[in-house]
């Protein structure tokens, strides 16, 4: 909830900067909740390295966060391919 309140510019700001939108879903199933994250834009993949190598004040804490709630650390490339687009409905 701090990414919609006290860090919201920080947040826009470090996404405007890196060329992408990133949108963070709740899905509550039967097996339990999971977040779904997608980010958008010309680079996914590069403004995700470059994002996991910055080194300021809201992308320490930010960082921490996520490892905190979801024991992903995001300075550590992801284990496998990249996710595939199998299907958008837009043109």
């Amino acid at each position: 909830t701090e990414l919609r309140t006290t860090h919201k510019s920080e947040f826009e700001a470090s996404r405007k900067k890196l060329n992408v939108r990133e949108r963070a879903f709740l899905q509550h199933t039967p097996m339990g909740d999971l977040v779904i994250v997608t980010l958008e834009g010309d680079d996914p993949a590069g403004a995700f390295a470059q994002f996991a190598a910055a080194k300021d004040a809201f992308t320490d804490w930010f960082v921490a966060g996520v490892k905190n709630v979801h024991g992903i650390d995001l300075t550590q490339p992801p284990a496998g391919p990249l996710p595939e687009l199998v299907i958008d409905s837009m043109p």
